[in-house]
């Protein structure tokens, strides 16, 4: 992958529709699944963004409905966003300032280690990397704007 595209300001460049295929492997098991779906940033009161995703997700061949609320609050600087779960607990931070930024999520006893890239200004992906007594998982998903 070539270089990274820089954010100078994170709410605005999230906000729209976004079309996310997210490919998603346990690592112990080798099983692996997909979501396909579609992610909504729009305003909140709080200044900042509230994302909203829906769409099927496919493990071991079952395909089920799947939805999940996030609220991307105003960072420090405009380039920076607080990464909330729908409930306010924090989640993590996000400077995509220079186009690629790592954030940390500790859960219970697992580390979620998320690395995001902005690719152009219609393109970023997520990896996640789930480690833990219970998970060794691998999620990547890609976002495209939409419209």
């Amino acid at each position: 992958m070539g270089g990274f595209w820089p954010v100078p300001d994170v709410l605005t460049y999230l906000a729209g529709s976004w079309r996310v295929e997210r490919f998603v492997r346990d690592l112990a098991s080798g099983e692996a699944g997909e979501f396909s779906g579609t992610t909504v940033f729009g305003r909140i009161d709080e200044g900042g963004l509230l994302h909203q995703e829906s769409g099927t997700f496919t493990w071991q061949g079952v395909a089920r409905p799947a939805e999940r609320t996030l609220r991307f609050l105003p960072g420090a600087t405009q380039g920076a966003a607080d990464v909330r779960f729908a409930d306010g607990r924090p989640f993590h931070d996000l400077d995509l300032s220079s186009g690629r930024h790592i954030a940390d999520h500790p859960c219970s006893a697992d580390l979620y280690r998320g690395e995001f890239t902005v690719r152009d200004a219609d393109h970023w992906r997520t990896v996640w990397r789930v480690r833990g007594p219970a998970k060794d998982l691998v999620l990547t998903t890609d976002y495209a704007r939409e419209g």
